[in-house]
Order: C-alpha cells, then sequence, then structure tokens
C-alpha cells in the first residue's frame, strides 16, 4: 500500500489549484447532486482523490493522519473570504480540564488540518474551483499561536469555574466553544475556528 503523508498530500492537491472540483468529480464518477439530492460530501471525496488517498476517509496508515478540511470561500467586493467558520474537534470536558494547550485534541487537530479553499458559487453551482491549498505548518506565525492558546485558556478555565454549560460561542477571539447538534436544546460542545482565523491561515500561508 502506498503511503500518502500530509506533505504527499499538499503537493498532490496543488497540482489542481484553479481546476473546477465539479469536473473532476464526475471524472472520478463522484456523484455531486445528479439524483436531484446533493450529496454533501462529494468536495471531500473529491480531495482526497487527488490528495492520493485510495480510501475514502482522510487518514493515511501508519499512524500518518491527517485531516482534509474543504472550507468554502466567496467574493467579496474582490477579495475571497471564508463563508463560514470550521469545527475543528468535539470537545470533551474531562480532557478539557486534563490538557494543557499544546497537549490538547484541539491543537493536535488544529496543526494536522490540510486546509483546501474552494470558491463557493451558490448551492448545486456548477463551478467549485480550488483556490488554495495549505496547512497549520505553512503560517509561521508563533503570535497567532499565542493567540490561539489564550482562547484555549479562556475556555478551559470558564469551564472549571462555571460548568461545561457556559460555554458560548461569544468565548474566543479566534477559536470558540459552541453547540454543535441538532436545535438549540444542544448539550454537545465543539470548537470551532472563527472565519478570521480560516481567513489568517490561508493569507498567512505560503
Amino acid at each position: 500500500m502506498k503511503i500518502i503523508t500530509r506533505a504527499n498530500a499538499i503537493i498532490n492537491l496543488r497540482k489542481y489549484v484553479g481546476q473546477n472540483l465539479r469536473d473532476l468529480a464526475l471524472k472520478h464518477k463522484i456523484t455531486t447532486f445528479e439524483t436531484g439530492k446533493q450529496n454533501k460530501g462529494w468536495k471531500g471525496l473529491v480531495l482526497e482523490k487527488l490528495a492520493g488517498l485510495d480510501t475514502n476517509i482522510s487518514k493515511a496508515p501508519n499512524g500518518l493522519n491527517f485531516e482534509l478540511k474543504s472550507v468554502s470561500f466567496c467574493e467579496r467586493k474582490g477579495e475571497f473570504v471564508p463563508k463560514e467558520t470550521m469545527a475543528i474537534t468535539m470537545i470533551n470536558p474531562k480532557e478539557l480540564l486534563d490538557m494543557e494547550f499544546y497537549d490538547s485534541h484541539c491543537w493536535s487537530k488544529l496543526k494536522s488540518i490540510v486546509f483546501c479553499a474552494v470558491k463557493w458559487n451558490g448551492k448545486n453551482a456548477e463551478d467549485a474551483e480550488l483556490l488554495k491549498v495549505t496547512s497549520f505548518d505553512f503560517t509561521n506565525d508563533g503570535n497567532l499561536i499565542a493567540k490561539i492558546k489564550k482562547d484555549y485558556d479562556f475556555i478551559r478555565n470558564k469551564l472549571k469555574s462555571s460548568g461545561f454549560a457556559s460555554l458560548t460561542g461569544k468565548d474566543g477571539k479566534w477559536i470558540q466553544a459552541r453547540t454543535k447538534g441538532i436545535g438549540h436544546g444542544s448539550i454537545t460542545r465543539a470548537f470551532y475556528a472563527r472565519k478570521s482565523l480560516v481567513k489568517r491561515i490561508f493569507d498567512n500561508s505560503k
């Protein structure tokens, strides 16, 4: 079995920057919305193929784990900006209490992601251009990492002092801990990268 590392995946994906993922989906026989109902995961499946992964999960074998994230960008006033926040990982309250930032699942997940910016042209649009591929490594911004850690520490301390239910999307400048799930009564929480963080990662990357 061919092993695809995160570095390999980025090199492979960057070959397709500027191309339309919709066309590549048809080429690889991946259903998008031909059946009349959109396959919500089609972009991820296409990106896995382009990265060189043989399976339908975005993990390389032998512990060389990484995750591919398709991030929608829309054009506003001649500039591409993130359309929405991006989920990082679910929050386990015990782990959050026990783990410092650099040992946390949040940091481990964030630094393992391969970010793929895809142009958003509306629901079921024929075009979905791959704009840029990067990872957190390429930001080379220690100040940004320190700011993310500050958000994590704030959320962690709030959990200690006020409990899990107190965590809301208002907390944190770069990452937030908000509800995840159906309806306003959801009791789960997840770390999300705010749009400002997603934009900063792409703007600062090589």
